[in-house]
């Protein structure tokens, strides 16, 4: 009876996912229980319960002698369903609760930002000094809609040293980078169109976009960038409408887009049409600049997004997107319907602390500590049989393959109960093809007792 009940779950399960990521829309009619029963080669008695039991719960509804069909009202997103089928406990946004959490005694090796320590905590305290003798409105009112127009010069300025041209009125400042993304998504997204991500990518790209209930397509990821070939096809077959990566280094891999690679990705896009969102949120841990989609395309179809959680402060909360001319009055609209304003206190800081004399210095020292931290964590995972997919030459990831057969997402499970924060591959990966690699960030890989728990765990 337990196997009969298991195929009945799976089932279920799968006329679930397709209805969350929108492959099924409200009134579709769902395959018959033949068709079903053949496709997973179960009996049709078990399609018919498993089609009853979604029809008690109100996701779907029959049609005498029509069949069954998606019913209109579908329960609530659940973004615990995202993604691989992992424990609840080492789930993408489950890594990411257990990495915020504030105890001591918790190592996060697979955490996405700097020790507290590597960041600049002087030139945030300097900015917080020289923003309480400003102005009291700064700390009062709300911010105009497009933000601090200092701050954007400044933005602007920046981008210009990677190529990028733009005017600060096309530069608007958000409340994160994730809100970036997110407001880029609202305006451009409608639930059931198609968006292509690099398999693997960050993982909150796949949150993200379970949210708004669109398509995923993955493209495979390479040393250089996203695979060309593989790219076209996708392009072809599934018309998308978007398609977000990550400028400079790549997230989780470490690897950096190719000039080659970059001109055809974009040669391809600008064909199809297809709108690209270049996250660039790793920008000042390069040290050699890699190309840039937006300055190939002069913000024409890129949208261009950065943030200053990772070098600054992940505490006082400011991010940006360059967009096209012709979009920054429909975003500014979107902008404030869900946010209202921004904060003008956040944004006087962070550019207190970009023009602060030491910035600069502060940047060459991480860079230095990353390098030295890449340096000490390859041969200390070596020894237990974890090899880099590559090594990168800047920033804070390893994608790395675990030994022989075993599995990421046990390890991290067995891990995690003793107090170490690991990052799967399988949360990373559309495909759900990398579930022996893990991402470890080399600054937060420094504690003795990581390696000891690791040893434990693997086989």
């Amino acid at each position: 009876m337990k196997a009969e009940l298991t195929r009945i779950e799976i089932v279920m399960a799968e006329v679930k996912e397709k209805i969350a990521t929108v492959i099924y829309m409200p009134g579709t009619r769902l395959p018959s229980v033949r068709a079903a029963a053949k496709t997973n080669g179960f009996s049709a008695s078990t399609v018919v319960e498993a089609y009853e039991r979604l029809q008690t719960q109100g996701i779907i509804y029959s049609r005498p002698g029509a069949g069954f069909y998606v019913a209109d009202s579908i329960a609530p997103l659940s973004l615990a369903d995202i993604g691989p089928n992992l424990d609840r406990a080492v789930d993408p946004l489950w890594i990411s609760r257990q990495a915020l959490e504030p105890a001591d005694d918790i190592l996060k090796p697979g955490c996405g930002w700097l020790p507290p320590d590597w960041l600049y905590e002087q030139g945030m305290r300097r900015g917080l000094k020289t923003v309480a003798r400003a102005d009291a409105k700064v700390m009062s009112e709300y911010a105009t809609p497009l933000g601090l127009l200092e701050l954007r010069q400044l933005l602007t300025r920046r981008m210009a040293g990677l190529g990028i041209e733009a005017e600060p009125s096309q530069v608007i400042l958000t409340d994160s980078g994730t809100q970036a993304i997110d407001l880029i998504f609202r305006f451009l997204l409608t639930p059931g169109d198609t968006v292509v991500v690099d398999d693997p990518c960050y993982f909150n790209f796949h949150a993200l976009l379970k949210a708004h209930r669109v398509k995923v397509v993955g493209v495979p990821y390479t040393a250089t960038g996203p695979d060309v070939t593989a790219f076209a096809a996708i392009l072809a077959e599934h018309k998308p409408r978007l398609y977000i990566t990550n400028a400079a280094i790549h997230n989780p891999t470490g690897a950096t887009l190719s000039p080659a690679t970059a001109y055809q990705v974009l040669q391809l896009a600008q064909a199809a049409g297809l709108y690209l969102v270049e996250d660039d949120i790793f920008a000042d841990f390069e040290t050699t600049p890699a190309p840039r989609l937006a300055a190939l395309d002069g913000l024409s179809q890129v949208f261009y997004i950065g943030s200053f959680s990772k070098t600054l402060s992940a505490s006082l909360r400011c991010g940006y997107i360059a967009a096209p001319k012709e979009w920054v009055e429909s975003l500014l609209d979107l902008k404030i319907a869900t946010g209202f304003g921004g904060s003008q206190l956040a944004a006087a800081v962070v550019l207190s602390a970009l023009t602060d004399s030491g910035y600069r210095k502060h940047i060459n020292t991480v860079h230095t500590r990353l390098a030295k931290a890449r340096a000490q964590t390859v041969p200390r995972l070596a020894k237990l049989g974890i090899v880099p997919w590559l090594v990168p030459q800047a920033g804070m990831f390893l994608w790395c393959q675990l030994p022989d057969d075993n599995s990421a997402a046990e390890l991290a499970t067995h891990c995690l109960a003793q107090g170490v924060v690991l990052a799967p591959g399988n949360a990373f990966s559309q495909a759900q093809n990398a579930q022996n690699f893990m991402r470890f960030n080399v600054a937060q890989a420094s504690d003795a007792r990581i390696y000891e728990v690791l040893a434990g765990a693997l086989n």
